[in-house]
């Protein structure tokens, strides 16, 4: 009687998720993201507060119900929650379907019923469909920068509807407060640079420039021209004080230059 029972129970506990499974719409985040990089799937761009988006939605779990059989991923992301995911793929209109193929990225836009997407997907009217270039793909350097630009915008509202909402802080103070932190920031990462170059390119030492003579010198004067420098480094050799006869050959000199 226990095997009976028990097996009756594993079956009621499996059956449910099996169901499950069919028709489901997943669900992407900034964190699992990447899993669309395989596969074939479709993914919906939407926001709660849309019209469009919930009038799309009948016909987008339709659509999910047949993916098992068409062997897609059905997916939609939020984009009021997964900010970085809105800047990654630079949605600027509502909702949003793009269709990936082994990461190969393609923006839908046909009609937007279940049977279209059957359509699409069934007959691989994708192929036709120019893919997104490296520039703006999703997993490119590109667009990870954005995604994290996007993600600190976030961060930045949540922080002031903390300081509005919850400490009381009124609105003036919450952008003093921002205001400090980015001049904090600066001088921190001004500083953080000034080191850095300092370190890779360090400053000379300045050297004193030699003398320069004109090119156009005969050669009686360039002889004698000569024949002071070289006075002047056998005497002046070891000696840091200037002397009355080095003045007098730089005044020879000027005028033999002139």
């Amino acid at each position: 009687m226990a095997l009976p029972i028990l097996c009756g129970v594993l079956v009621l506990i499996c059956l449910p998720a099996g169901l499950a499974k069919k028709g489901d719409v997943i669900e992407i985040t900034d964190s699992n993201w990447r899993e669309i990089l395989e596969g074939e799937w479709m993914i919906k761009f939407f926001a709660p507060w849309c019209p469009a988006c919930q009038k799309l939605e009948v016909e987008w779990k339709a659509f999910a119900e047949w993916g098992e059989d068409l062997t897609v991923n059905v997916a939609k992301v939020d984009v009021t929650a997964q900010a970085g995911l809105s800047g990654r793929f630079i949605i600027t209109a509502l909702p949003t379907i793009y269709h990936c193929k082994d990461g190969v990225f393609r923006k839908y836009q046909g009609s937007r019923t279940h049977k279209d997407f059957i359509n699409f997907v069934n007959e691989k009217e994708w192929e036709s469909i120019e893919p997104v270039s490296s520039w703006f793909d999703p997993d490119s350097l590109l667009m990870n920068g954005m995604s994290a630009l996007f993600q600190l915008s976030m961060w930045i509202r949540q922080c002031h509807n903390y300081f509005v909402e919850d400490m009381g802080i009124p609105i003036w103070g919450s952008y003093i407060i921002f205001a400090l932190m980015t001049l904090f920031l600066g001088l921190i990462l001004g500083l953080a640079m000034v080191f850095i170059a300092d370190y890779l390119c360090p400053s000379k030492r300045h050297r004193p420039q030699g003398q320069f003579y004109p090119k156009n010198l005969t050669p009686e004067t360039a002889k004698l021209l000569k024949e002071l420098e070289d006075e002047e480094k056998d005497s002046d050799k070891g000696e840091s004080h200037i002397r009355p006869e080095k003045i007098a050959r730089d005044s020879i000199r000027k005028r033999v230059v002139s």
